[in-house]
Parts: C-alpha cells; sequence; structure tokens
C-alpha cells in the first residue's frame, strides 16, 4: 500500500504508543482522525503536532466501551476526510488485577475496550475499506503470548485480539488484509518504578528495552506488505524466546 495521500484512523491516539503511531502515519503523508476516549488535551497536542508539520489530521471523541460508538467513529472520521484506508486498534486498558481480586466491573471495562470494541470498529470500517483494499492493524501485547499473574483478564483479552486478527483476515479477505504488532516492553506503565524497568531490560535478549519507535516500524511494515494477512509481529527484543 502506498500510504501517501490515504486516510487513517487511530484509536487512543492521543497518548502512549497510539499517539507515536498516528504521528508516523502522518509523516508517511497520511491524514489521521486521532482518536481519543478522555485524553481530550493530549489528543489535541497530537493533531497539533501533525498540523504543524504540514500534515493534515483532526480529533475525535468516543467512548468506545458504549455499544454504538465504533460505528459512529468510523462515519464520523469518513464524514470528515471523505474516505478511509487504515484503522489502526490502538486503544486499549492494562490493570494490574491479581486472581482473586478480579472484579466483574474490571473484566467487562477491560473486555469492551481491549477486544469488543476493536472489533466493532473492524466490522464498521471493513465496506469502506474494502472499497479501497484497506488495511487493518490491531495492537496486541506480548501478554497474549505469555502468563503473567498479576495481569490475567488482561492477557486474555489480548490473546483474543490476536486470534480476532487470524479469524478478521480470512474473513475479509482479499479486500482487506489485517495483521497486529504485539509490544513488548516499549513504554512502562506510568505506575511502575524505573528499577522494574532495569529489571525488565536486564531479562530481555537484546538487553534493553525498547521505544514507540520499534512498534511504529512495525506498523508501517505491515501496512506496506501487500502479501501479509493475518500475521502477529511480536516487537518484544527476544523477550518471548527465552524459555
Amino acid at each position: 500500500m502506498e500510504l501517501k495521500g490515504r486516510t487513517a484512523l487511530v484509536t487512543g491516539a492521543g497518548v502512549r504508543v497510539g499517539r507515536a503511531i498516528a504521528i508516523a502515519l502522518a509523516g508517511a503523508g497520511m491524514r489521521v482522525a486521532v482518536h481519543y476516549g478522555h485524553s481530550a488535551a493530549a489528543a489535541r497536542e497530537t493533531v497539533a503536532e501533525i498540523v504543524g508539520k504540514g500534515g493534515d489530521a483532526d480529533v475525535f471523541q468516543a467512548d468506545l466501551t458504549e455499544g454504538t460508538a465504533p460505528t459512529r467513529l468510523v462515519s464520523a472520521a469518513v464524514k470528515r476526510f471523505g474516505a478511509l484506508d487504515v484503522l489502526v486498534n490502538s486503544a486499549a486498558v492494562m490493570l494490574r488485577t491479581p486472581v482473586g481480586q478480579v472484579s466483574l466491573e474490571d473484566w467487562d471495562n477491560m473486555f469492551a475496550l481491549n477486544l469488543r470494541a476493536p472489533f466493532f470498529l473492524s466490522q464498521a470500517a471493513s465496506g469502506v475499506l474494502g472499497e479501497r483494499n484497506g488495511a487493518i492493524v490491531n495492537i496486541a501485547d506480548l501478554a497474549a503470548f505469555e502468563t503473567w499473574p498479576g495481569y490475567v483478564p488482561h492477557s486474555i483479552s489480548k490473546a483474543g485480539v490476536v486470534q480476532m486478527t487470524r479469524a478478521l483476515a480470512h474473513a475479509l479477505a482479499p479486500k482487506v488484509r489485517v495483521n497486529a504488532v504485539a509490544p513488548g516492553t516499549v513504554l512502562l506503565p506510568d505506575d511502575w518504578s524505573p528499577e522494574a524497568g532495569e529489571r525488565l531490560s536486564a531479562t530481555t535478549p537484546l538487553g534493553r528495552a525498547g521505544s514507540p519507535s520499534d512498534v511504529t516500524d512495525a506498523v508501517l511494515y505491515l501496512l506496506r506488505a501487500d502479501y501479509v494477512t493475518g500475521e502477529t509481529i511480536i516487537v518484544d527484543g527476544g523477550r518471548h524466546v527465552r524459555y
């Protein structure tokens, strides 16, 4: 896919990896619909950075845990830009919920945002993406492939994203390609200490933490790789091959 002049919708694009993806796509010449749930100021900063560099972007708010929000968000992005070529499902929540302390509310909130919303966004966008031989990239997580006792519901939701990627790649072929990126340590959770980051780096085969640009490189590759679909690229410095 030639990215220049095309349009992307990136969810959760106000902060962290979602913000990095939105800026990277704009740097490749794409128009970007910058979605946010609650980080309004951060989303406006993302748009301002893109526009300040000569790009085209606009901000879109939606609480993706609401049932009709995915469909409304896709419609709003298409109305604003007149087209949609790429959907990046980045919005997610990662809560520490040790077994024995998981509430129904925690479970439902994580699955609503991490798994249900990406599916219904993909379903809502599939028609317009199919008209333009578009692509979907889902942001999964290394947790989908490992067992983290403090994050079991999160891990299950992200494993669902990996399987959803495979299933949608089959269901939407040949008109829409669907792939995923599963980051490892590219940004520490906000409540983690620097010491925790140092321990992770020391136990990573490549001997260091990654950065958001490692994820954006993988996203750009998957968008440009016209013969790749149903794939999940793990971007974790080799942590998944330790054992």
